[in-house]
């Protein structure tokens, strides 16, 4: 214990010394088993104004909630619950999440509801993946979107009315049981896997603690020596994510979102010696009729003629050269001389990276 306290001592010291690149460890990696897990249910919103629907699921949930009060209706007669709305009810148990703590939810209608606005969630049980109830939710739903619909049909909508919030609706009622405290070791799963960002963790781990301390699984994960007793391991474990490395720089990229017109280029993108020129041609297609009047003693009719006229005109192309070791800037800065548009850039791009003058890669999306 005295270890652990000595190391965070040195971790909190040189906290200000750290180059301004570095990274906790803590914001590049997860710990393996510290998850949240995510919970699911179904119930009724009931004292909506008139809001409701009247579907067939929708009624048969409001007989069996009326069944479980020892009130039964005739089978014959049909019920006006225009006020009740069938939905879904989600929520994230965060980890480590103690019985008795509460979790927000969100609930969203299943029918044809026409908002949420003003209804209350009843008792609804929470279930996990494994069929296990682990949180009970209820309570007053706020709802940020508006509905308003005309005699006419005419309707206006400002956000979601289908869908509400209830900030510590759900009382937890189990708890899930979590790997952390087993085993001898602890494993962190890296954000975005990276070889040498692996490597460079394990080598901050072994040089602060001790050879042989962590170990690399692979590109993503890093296994590290920790001890069994649960109060010592967290202490071990915030003075290890506090540690600072300098990740890796990802791979020279370019992404490209054909349908927002949105155009990321990383750092490391290299252009290798090209020459683009970029132009097109203007057509311009015009009816101009034309009216035909014939002779006096021809005995013919007017007439209409259809007079085409077709004038393509060539824009007025400019041709760059990028030179060996073409940056970021200067592919940016050239781009917006020759007042290319972003659709004009993804395709100088696109003729690049099919000519082999890209040092990186082009991701479509």
């Amino acid at each position: 214990m005295k270890l652990i306290q000595s190391l965070m001592v040195v971790v909190l010291s040189g906290a200000l010394s750290f180059p301004a690149s570095a990274a906790r460890i803590k914001d590049l990696t997860s710990v393996q088993g510290v998850r949240s897990n995510q919970l699911v249910g179904y119930g009724l919103v009931v004292g909506l104004p008139g809001t409701g629907e009247q579907s067939p699921f929708t009624e048969q949930s409001f007989r069996t909630m009326l069944s479980n009060f020892g009130i039964n209706m005739p089978a014959g007669m049909k019920s006006q619950i225009k006020n009740v709305a069938a939905v879904a009810v989600h929520a994230e148990l965060p980890a480590f999440s103690k019985p008795g703590q509460t979790i927000d939810i969100t609930v969203s209608s299943m029918g044809s509801a026409k908002g949420l606005r003003g209804g209350t969630l009843l008792q609804t049980f929470l279930k996990g993946l494994d069929g296990n109830v682990y949180a009970v939710a209820q309570g007053s739903l706020i709802v940020s979107g508006l509905g308003a619909e005309g005699a006419d049909g005419s309707r206006i909508l400002v956000n979601t009315p289908t869908v509400g919030r209830i900030p510590n609706g759900a009382t937890v009622e189990r708890e899930v049981p979590s790997p952390f405290a087993d085993g001898d070791f602890i494993t962190f799963n890296l954000n975005r896997a990276d070889f040498t960002t692996a490597k460079t963790l394990t080598e901050t781990i072994n040089n602060f603690i001790g050879p042989d301390t962590a170990h690399s699984l692979d590109s993503s994960s890093v296994q590290v020596r920790a001890p069994r007793d649960m109060d010592q391991r967290v202490s071990y474990l915030s003075t290890l994510e506090n540690l600072t490395l300098e990740p890796a720089s990802q791979s020279a990229k370019i992404i490209i979102n054909s349908r927002t017109g949105t155009i990321v280029i990383g750092k490391d993108v290299r252009l290798f010696p090209a020459a683009v020129t970029h132009g097109g041609l203007t057509v311009t297609i015009a009816e101009n009729p034309t009216v035909v009047q014939p002779n006096v003693l021809a005995g013919g009719d007017t007439a209409v003629e259809q007079n085409t006229i077709i004038d393509v005109r060539p824009d007025q192309s400019r041709m760059f050269k990028f030179d060996p070791g073409t940056t970021l800037d200067d592919l940016v800065s050239t781009v917006n001389a020759v007042g290319a548009a972003p659709g004009d850039l993804m395709a100088i791009l696109e003729a690049l990276k099919e000519a082999g003058a890209i040092h990186g890669e082009l991701v479509v999306i």
